[in-house]
């Protein structure tokens, strides 16, 4: 059986440059249906004996760690899915040598918990969104939702914002400055690290 030789140097790619960033999906499941990757009835969900346990993903952290990774994103999936997130995320901070835990998610189930995985040690977050226009949300997605995303909601004010100094990215295709500032309050987003990236699903005449 290969085994993974935790004595060697730290792990480096082809180039020779250091790997210290690892991706770890906990779910395969998804709350959203989205055109360019599933089926509008779902898929075939694995079972939760396929699925690694926390205490699973942990032993590979630290593993990971071991070796020269210093940095953990949950993605799923939708990671926010998986019961009692949380306590992952304040495992895996708590492993030697673990600096920065983030979490890629569409945000739709993010305020509720933003709490408690902001005290677990969560530091980053990536909302992904093909665009903020709850029509083309819609089309996209084949569900509703957008209005749960923090910082779209007229409701929302800069002061409802979440603890501690999380540092969430933004990602959408055509949304206005003014409105990803909105969901930059919400979750505390240094407005300098919003990314706008080109809506793939637009055609944009020349």
């Amino acid at each position: 059986m290969n085994t993974i030789d935790l004595t060697r140097a730290p792990l480096v790619d082809g180039f020779n440059r250091s790997i210290d960033y690892l991706r770890v999906s906990v779910t395969d499941k998804c709350n959203l249906r989205c055109v360019y990757c599933m089926p509008e009835g779902g898929l075939a969900w694995l079972r939760r004996d396929e699925i690694l346990s926390y205490e699973e993903i942990v032993a590979i952290v630290e593993a990971a760690a071991s070796v020269g990774v210093r940095a953990i994103r949950l993605t799923g999936g939708e990671p926010l899915l998986r019961r009692d997130l949380a306590r992952l995320v304040g495992a895996i901070a708590r492993v030697d040598g673990i600096e920065d835990v983030a979490l890629s998610t569409n945000a739709l189930l993010l305020e509720a918990q933003l709490p408690e995985l902001a005290a677990g040690g969560l530091r980053r977050v990536n909302v992904s969104l093909d665009t903020l226009r709850p029509d083309r949300f819609e089309a996209i997605a084949r569900r509703p939702g957008l209005d749960l995303v923090p910082g779209h909601r007229r409701r929302d004010r800069p002061g409802r914002t979440a603890p501690g100094p999380l540092r969430p990215r933004a990602a959408a295709g055509e949304a206005r400055p003014v409105r990803l500032q909105g969901l930059v309050r919400a979750v505390r987003l240094d407005d300098r690290r919003v990314a706008r990236h080109p809506d793939p699903h637009v055609h944009r005449p020349r």
